[in-house]
């Protein structure tokens, strides 16, 4: 259910290892603490969605938030959040999540 409307950016696997490589690319994960532990993508900040707090989103002049959960759907949950408390900056989710880049063999932190 999208509680704003607004484009929403789907970001690929490509466009993610390239933005956070160079740095473009905030990544924030809203899976839950137990799941960012056991394994999450590099560079990678937690704010889980059970206890999302916009205030705690990156605000970086010339960075793009990014949002990434397991597989896409919580992301897309937490991008509503971020606009309907005023992060309309907030526009993009990787919606393979940590399920695509650790089955594409992308290295994993834990």
């Amino acid at each position: 259910m999208v509680l704003t409307p607004g484009k929403v950016e789907n970001i690929d696997i490509e466009e993610l290892k390239l933005g956070l490589a160079d740095g473009s690319i905030l990544l924030v994960d809203v899976r839950e603490p137990n799941e960012f532990v056991a394994g999450h993508i590099p560079g990678a900040t937690l704010n889980p969605l059970q206890s999302f707090d916009v205030s705690r989103l990156p605000d970086v002049p010339g960075k793009r938030v990014v949002l990434s959960c397991r597989s896409g759907k919580r992301s897309l949950t937490a991008l509503d959040l971020a606009r309907l408390f005023g992060r309309g900056d907030v526009c993009a989710h990787y919606p393979g999540g940590f399920q695509e880049w650790s089955q594409r063999g992308e290295k994993v932190e834990i």
